[in-house]
């Protein structure tokens, strides 16, 4: 059995464009299509924030345009060498689900040996994910200030009495 090479393989898996299955209103995640630069930003119990890096963040459509996988990176690969601290090196993978009009994800993160199943709707003008029923955690994480050049993400863990947010993301197109 001959294995693909790395470049058969990324053929493979990248597709341009949504397949036309997926209904224009419901591609969600097309704005986020591309590379981005990232200000991360973790918060305490308190809302403080703790800890802030710099990230990347690329986003593709995969699968005949069937799917949106992203690859996170935090901090960026060009600061990753020899540091004890890293943070992340993980994957979502996202399709539209026509049963339940909505996209279903998973999150993967190796690195702290996570993986995350949400439900991803259009609220308003965010695109927000919320944890599958049963999930511990219960999370939501949401999509904001969306436009052509820069969005906001934030990464909030349900309390009990509220919503408190833990992480959040400054995006910026990448040049």
């Amino acid at each position: 059995m001959t294995l693909p090479s790395t470049a058969q393989f990324l053929a493979a898996l990248s597709a341009e464009n949504a397949h036309p299955d997926i209904p224009a209103g419901q591609r969600i995640f097309s704005p986020f299509i591309g590379d981005w630069d990232l200000v991360v930003s973790w918060f305490d119990e308190a809302g403080r924030l703790s800890r802030e890096e710099r990230g990347e963040w690329h986003f593709s459509w995969i699968l005949e345009g069937r799917g949106i996988q992203d690859i996170w990176i935090v901090p960026p690969r060009a600061e990753r060498g020899g540091s004890a601290d890293l943070y992340e090196y993980g994957t979502s993978l996202r399709f539209y689900d026509p049963a339940i009009e909505a996209w279903q994800s998973t999150w993967i993160g190796p690195m702290h040996h996570v993986v995350r199943t949400f439900i991803a709707r259009r609220i308003g003008d965010e695109v927000v994910l919320e944890t599958t029923q049963g999930e511990v955690p219960r999370m939501r994480w949401s999509f904001a200030d969306i436009g052509a050049e820069s969005f906001a993400w934030r990464n909030e863990l349900w309390t009990g009495n509220g919503w408190r947010v833990q992480q959040t993301f400054a995006a910026k197109r990448a040049r």
